[in-house]
């Protein structure tokens, strides 16, 4: 069987490991690298978007980096029970056009036994910025 360490229940150390690594993992743009985080049968709410197993992950993940281009995330654990954890986000990103934005969120994710996300329900706002605004600038 799959596992993904630190596994629940979660203490501080545990948490933070696991929101340092799903941003390491986001950070990577590579939607099968973070799908391989998930339950084969996961299920987000992601604004408007419902998905369902791993596929439909790499499938949404794909066509999401397409269109946010030089995406920059920083995540950071806002509470953690038990097989939950909550996080609070901000990522960078630019459309084609050139238009950057920020957009912020919070996340709830819960955990199977064996460390895999088995929920992801996510809210976003978008905010336009100017390129000079930006403030995540590290190098892919």
């Amino acid at each position: 069987m799959e596992s993904r360490p630190p596994l629940p229940p979660f203490t501080l150390e545990s948490a933070t490991q696991k929101v340092q690594a799903a941003e390491d993992a986001w950070n990577s743009r590579d939607p099968v690298r973070v799908s391989l985080a998930y339950t084969p049968d996961t299920e987000w709410r992601n604004r408007a978007d419902f998905v369902n197993g791993r596929e439909q992950v790499v499938e949404f993940l794909s066509r999401k980096w397409v269109r946010e281009l030089d995406y920059r995330l920083k995540k950071q654990l806002w509470a953690f029970m038990d097989n939950r954890i909550a996080v609070r986000f901000e990522y960078e990103w630019h459309d084609d056009s050139g238009q950057w934005y920020r957009s912020h969120g919070n996340e709830n994710w819960e955990f199977a036994e064996n460390g895999l996300m088995q929920r992801r329900f996510a809210s976003i706002n978008d905010q336009p910025i100017k390129e000079s605004d930006r403030k995540f600038h590290w190098a892919r």
